[in-house]
Order: structure tokens, then sequence, then C-alpha cells
């Protein structure tokens, strides 16, 4: 079999999260990535950490040492080293756009403008190219050059407003969901592109805003604030539209129970033996349910901590009833659900060493499982791309290092 994106090309300008994960994703189905980094630096996430991985009997070098950040979404990239402000780095960089189909990046606003690597000029030299660009606010409007970072940008999106207790301060997600969205509405859009491209030959300009892909998230909680014009309001673990639907404490910690519907409620009272409950008229439908909450909460909250989790999960999940643990992290990558579904893999690197990693979350019944290759050291691929794709020989790469482009 194949691989989806076998064949297409992507000339990578990214760093840290946002982009570097929608390059992986496109690397794991089969694109071909040149990640461009700077000379003797390399991406900014190779020097986030701790943790750091360093190579077996290593004297723990700052030059040995693998960032674990940097590692978890770099895989299947190759690294080329090129010092973009080095006007002589002009010249490679348009040879290789020549030779791609998509670039992405994630510099601010106009930083590749400067550098003379915009849209307007490449696509010029290919008019193919599709090209796309990640920041924080997007190319336009007043904040267009402000910094973007993911903790500001689920302030600013009213999603740290929803999340914490009500009576509790606002908390960001624990994941960088504003990064993570930004990269997957990233690839939606390169592969919208690509398919247009098929019908025109022509590409095309990509804008993603951090703070958009938030907000794009707020779904129900804004349709409720257009139809009522109240402001949505923190409510812990509680859903806002159906109850009951939340954590709940057991004897030895927390789990989740989701009721989604009436006929659902009438079995869960049935099989914790309350069938009291299911006649009682404060809780006969969902929006009676959600309007009393509180009461219910405290009577169900009674019966969950005469048991520990285990029995309750057993309980619910053999009578149907949609319930869960809230792992930690370390359970969930070690749970057998992942393991059974192969979301857990191991690749070879040249340093660390054998790395885990999650897989994508794509399966494709008629496509190649994804590619498996490490991420690359910083620069391991300059002299490959440069011989293969632009045909340099050793002098012209000598040259190069004694000038400081590569």
């Amino acid at each position: 079999m194949k691989f989806p994106l076998e064949n297409i090309r992507v000339l990578d300008f990214t760093r840290v999260l946002a982009g570097p994960f929608c390059t992986m994703l496109m690397g794991d189905m089969g694109a071909e990535i040149i990640k461009i980094e700077k000379p003797g630096v390399g991406d900014d996430a190779r020097h986030f950490g701790p943790p750091f991985l360093y190579p077996e009997n290593s004297e723990n070098v700052n030059e040995e040492r693998e960032s674990a950040f940097f590692l978890s979404v770099n895989r299947n990239k190759k690294s080329i080293t090129l010092n973009l402000k080095n006007p002589d780095s002009k010249k490679i960089v348009y040879d290789l756009v020549k030779k791609c189909d998509v670039v992405v990046e994630n510099f601010r606003p106009g930083a590749m403008k400067r550098l003379g690597f915009d849209y307007e000029k490449l696509k010029e030299l290919n008019p193919g190219i599709i090209y796309a660009s990640i920041s924080g606010f997007g190319q336009t409007g007043r904040l267009r050059e402000t910094a973007g970072y993911d903790l500001l940008v689920q302030g600013m999106s009213g999603v740290m407003s929803l999340t914490g207790e009500p009576d509790g301060p606002p908390f960001k997600a624990g994941i960088s969901i504003g990064d993570l969205v930004a990269g997957m509405y990233a690839i939606q859009g390169i592969l919208l592109a690509l398919y247009m491209r098929e019908k025109t030959g022509l590409g095309q300009y990509i804008d993603i805003s951090l703070l958009e892909g938030l907000v794009s998230l707020l779904t129900f909680q804004a349709g409720k604030y257009f139809a009522t014009d109240e402001n949505a309001l923190r409510k812990g673990n509680q859903h806002p539209n159906i109850c009951p639907y939340e954590t709940f404490p057991a004897g030895d910690g927390y789990f989740n129970i989701a009721i989604g519907n009436d006929k659902l409620w009438q079995r869960f009272c049935d099989v914790m033996g309350m069938n009291e409950l299911a006649g009682d008229l404060r809780f006969k439908t969902n929006p009676l349910r959600v309007r009393n909450r509180d009461e219910l909460y405290e009577i169900l909250c009674e019966n969950f901590r005469t048991k520990d989790i285990d029995y309750w999960i057993e309980k619910l999940q053999s009578n149907d009833i949609p319930c869960g643990r809230i792992n930690t992290v370390e359970a969930i990558l070690n749970d057998p659900v992942m393991i059974e579904r192969n979301m857990i893999h191991s690749i070879q690197h040249p340093l660390a060493g054998e790395i885990k990693m999650i897989r994508n979350a794509i399966n494709l019944s008629g496509a190649a499982d994804i590619k498996k290759s490490p991420p690359p050291l910083q620069g391991e691929h300059t002299e490959e791309i440069l011989k293969d794709l632009l045909l340099f020989d050793d002098v012209k790469l000598d040259e190069l290092r004694r000038n400081g482009i590569i």
C-alpha cells in the first residue's frame, strides 16, 4: 500500500509546537518534510526541558542531549540547517520552493516577508505552492503583530473562563490545546488546498489563527449565548446542558458518568436500585435534572461514596451505563486499549536510543501504516537534501559552511 501523501514535499519553517505538530501529521502520512533550522541553535523546542534524553555513557554535554518535547512532535522529518538572515540563503530557499508542494511557517506576521519568503514572492517561483501561516491572531487585524502564546490564547478565547470550579479561578487545559488545534486546522487547510490544486493547478495561501481555532470550539457555549444573551459560567466538571454528566466521588477517588438521555436515566436508576428517583418529578426529564442538578448531585454522591471506583465501573459498564475512570498520563499510556490499538510505538533514535511515541490517531483502511522515522538530529540531512535536490557538490557545501549559511 502507498502512503496518502506520498510524493508531496513540504518545506517546513516551523518551530516549537503548533507548526511542528502540523508537519509531523503530514510526515506520518508519507509527505517528505524538510525542516529548516537555524545553524547551531535549531528549533527552540530542542532546548525545552528537562526532561532530556542522553545517549548511553554520555557525559551529559548539551550537544548530546535530545529534548523530550522536541522528540514528541518531530518524527518523520529531515533537518537542514540554513541561516535565513544570510542573503546568500535566499537562492537555496527559492530553489527548494520550486521543488516543493507546501510551505508551512509559524513566525510572527511580517517576518517571512522581511526575509523575502512571503507567499507573494514564493508563488512567483512556484504558482502551485500551497503556503500555510500559523500565528497567534492571524495575518490581519489589530492584533496581527502580537505574540501569540498558547496560555494567552486560552484566556482570550473564552475557554479558560469555562474551565474550573464555579467559585475558583479560571484554569487552562492541561495540554497546549490552542497550539494543537491550530496545527490540526492547518493540516485540514493544506489538504483542502491540495484537493483544489488537483482541479485548478494553482496553490493558495492559508491563514491559521490560534485564537480563532479555539473560538471555533465554543460551539454550543456560543450557541447558548447567541440564543439567550446569557454569558456562560464555569461549572467545574458539570455539563451545562445534560445531567447527570459529570465527575462523582467514589470511596477511593473520582470517576465520570455520562447519562446522555432520559432512557439511559431510567436504566441507570434501575441499575442503582434507586427507582424512586426515576419517578421523582424533579428529575424525570433532562431539563428538570439540569434545573435541579445540585439536589440530584448530593443524592448520587451519598450512594457512590459507599463503594470504590472498581465496583462502580464494573457495575455500571456491565449494564451499559456510560462511565469511565479518570486516568493519569501514566495510566492511559499503559492501558491495554492503547496497546491493542497500537497507539504507542517505538522508534530507534541515533542518540537517544529507543524512544516511545504516540501514533497518529488517523487509521485508513486503504493506505499503508504511518511512517516511523525518528525525529532528526539538528542538520542531519543538510548534505543529503542539498546534494540530491539541488545537486550541490562537496566544494559548494564547504563554501556554504565557511560563509555561515549552513
